[in-house]
């Protein structure tokens, strides 16, 4: 574990001679409003099964010289979105390049892609998920914690050496490259979505609701944020967004507010308060359908999704792909509905396969 300034200084010049370095993160998003950094592992193709801890939560440490030291290497990572959104919320750090093998298996067809299942897969080891819930900021981390942390890298460059040459083998190299510098650039051009998405409150089943209840999930949406803003719990630890979608309709089908047990005092009389102002809204202040809803498809349309959904299994069957790894149904549907280029949302490799 390193913890102190001078460690960590001994530590980087290993980091700076290593042409690539295998990384992964830990954090507190299940245990309040808006998560940190709270360990780092690390692992060294000199030592590739070995694992540092980095922590970033220790009193004078800063990780500022480690993240300076990566710069320019490529990264080794499993499922990289949320590592590579975390790091650039941390540090303002974004890699230039990076091989992420979730994104390989997923290319070469592996149908069960966690890197437990990877690791069992391949080499025989099963991985505990004991501490995946855990408490990351909480120090001193227990035994049971730090052995879960460094199984994280332990096996990552094994793996990239056999999901590298099974998409050699298959001809996907190319489609993994086009993959993960996509990801680097979604990344890199990501806002903070707390802060910056005015739609953040249009949750999975939101689209469901119309008019003022549509209203109503908006201003509970925005309730809760404040409420586990102040609490500083994740927002899921107030209300479920299921429990938002079913206050919005009973409310707004004239039903009154339930009553549940943790949710009194000042809180409950701040829900009540967001829910008067919303049913008070006129209809002009309702929140507009989103762009492309309320349009009625045409047959032309339909036609066109059919096909590309066609086109798109067809592909799926013939490469023992999953066919939402080629074009989810949404990117599907905007093509098809909503004539959207697609340049704006299929890699090239995905636009050849569907023709398109």
């Amino acid at each position: 574990m390193i913890d102190t300034p001078e460690a960590l200084a001994a530590f980087l010049p290993g980091v700076a001679a290593a042409p690539r370095v295998a990384l992964d993160t830990e954090a507190d998003s299940l245990h309040c409003y808006r998560e940190k950094l709270c360990l780092v592992q690390v692992t060294l193709p000199a030592e590739p099964s070995a694992c540092t801890l980095l922590d970033p939560l220790a009193g004078a440490m800063t990780l500022a010289p480690f993240f300076a030291a990566l710069e320019g290497k490529p990264l080794l990572l499993h499922g990289a979105d949320y590592d590579l959104r975390l790091m650039k919320r941390t540090a303002g750090f974004v890699p230039a390049e990076i091989f992420d093998t979730m994104i390989a298996a997923r290319l070469v067809g592996r149908r069960t892609f966690s890197l437990a299942a990877l690791v069992q897969e391949e080499f025989g080891v099963a991985m505990t998920k004991a501490s995946q819930k855990a408490n990351w900021a909480r120090r001193p981390l227990t035994a049971q914690m730090i052995a879960y942390a460094q199984m994280d890298t332990r096996y990552l460059f094994e793996l990239e050496a056999i999901l590298d040459r099974q998409l050699r083998e298959k001809g996907r190299r190319a489609w993994f490259e086009q993959s993960c510098s996509r990801l680097i650039e979604n990344v890199r051009a990501s806002e903070d979505e707390r802060t910056r998405d005015e739609d953040a409150w249009r949750i999975q089943g939101a689209g469901s609701l119309r008019g003022r209840a549509s209203a109503l999930l908006r201003a509970l949406w925005q309730w809760r944020d404040a409420e586990a803003s102040e609490a500083d719990r994740p927002p899921f630890h107030i209300l479920r967004n299921e429990e938002l979608l079913t206050v919005a309709r009973h409310l707004d089908g004239g039903g009154k507010p339930p009553a549940w047990r943790h949710v009194r005092g000042p809180r409950l009389r701040r829900f009540h308060e967001a829910v008067e102002r919303a049913m008070a809204l006129p209809p002009e202040e309702w929140p507009p359908r989103p762009r492309g809803h309320g349009k009625r498809p045409t047959a032309d349309m339909d036609a066109r999704m059919g096909e590309l959904k066609k086109r798109r299994d067809e592909a799926a069957t013939d490469l023992d792909l999953d066919p939402t790894l080629i074009a989810s149904r949404a990117v599907i549907e905007g093509l098809a509905y909503r004539d959207e280029p697609p340049e704006a949302t299929l890699l090239p490799w995905q636009r050849e396969l569907l023709a398109v």
